[in-house]
């Protein structure tokens, strides 16, 4: 799971919300719980919540801050007590609760000056769900919208900067997926679904670090449909390319090998699938 490092202290973020100092929180899904109706003071409620952030009880802290919403509805310490109850959850890594709680934050306070941080916090709750490549990547094209907003709506702001990073790293592995898939399929001689694999990473997914082997492996699936043509311009476009890759130098064998008419062994291409 891709994740951020937690450099701010939650109590300065619970007392006074600066967005700057939220850039880099990280960490959010559970039952909803509540706790006994007990009319209290607002600032003695968000005060506890705020207490029991700093003892990292993140649920009893979202808990607190939902009372201070529930008692005192109109007053500014719900406002910013909904955003909070949202970064608790967050923490909690109760991710559905963090996102339901942003978006009635947004729904209800577009023009906030921490409506830029509650799109980038759950940008965060989708990024940090992010499953390995061989599962869904639902989450990761969920992740990948999230943080396009928040560039979009913010592109000035320090999220915008963070959330491009993300971006980058979540394109990466949405390649990987279809890298995943398009080597499964060329081991099984499904060479045709391979290359439409492959193709979409070079074209979709151009800037990642997985374009030179699409391109080496489009070259192996093109040799094995005798293709030779689609397979030497593949390989021209990979030694234009990155003339110092790896997969150059092995694009480079496989095809002097076809050139003496040598075709890759079952072995061969199992080996060059694994590693």
């Amino acid at each position: 799971m891709l994740r951020t490092p937690r450099t701010v202290r939650p109590s300065a973020v619970a007392r006074y919300l600066v967005p700057a100092a939220l850039l880099l929180l990280t960490a959010c899904s559970g039952k909803k719980e509540e706790i006994p109706y007990v009319e209290r003071p607002v600032e003695q409620i968000y005060t506890e919540a705020s207490n029991a952030i700093d003892n990292k009880n993140y649920t009893k802290a979202a808990l607190l801050f939902d009372e201070v919403e529930r008692q005192h509805p109109y007053s500014q310490w719900a406002v910013r007590a909904k955003l909070m109850s949202a970064y608790s959850h967050y923490e909690a890594m109760k991710y559905d609760d963090a996102i339901a709680a942003l978006d009635g934050f947004i729904a209800l306070h577009p023009g906030n000056r921490n409506a830029p941080y509650a799109y980038y916090l759950k940008a965060l709750c989708q990024y940090e769900r992010i499953t390995d490549v061989r599962r869904d990547q639902s989450t990761t094209e969920e992740a990948l919208k999230a943080l396009n907003e928040v560039v979009r709506r913010f592109p000035t702001t320090p999220y915008a900067r963070d959330a491009k990073l993300k971006i980058d790293l979540t394109r990466d592995h949405l390649a990987g997926k279809d890298m995943e898939v398009g080597r499964f399929y060329l081991n099984t001689g499904e060479y045709v679904a391979a290359i439409k694999r492959f193709r979409r990473v070079i074209d979709e997914y151009q800037t990642t670090s997985h374009v030179p082997e699409a391109l080496h492996r489009m070259v192996e699936a093109y040799l094995a449909l005798g293709i030779r043509e689609e397979a030497q311009a593949n390989a021209a476009l990979l030694g234009h390319n990155y003339p110092g890759s790896v997969w150059y130098q092995d694009t480079y064998a496989l095809m002097n090998r076809a050139a003496a008419g040598e075709k890759p062994s079952f072995l061969t291409r199992a080996w060059d699938w694994m590693f």
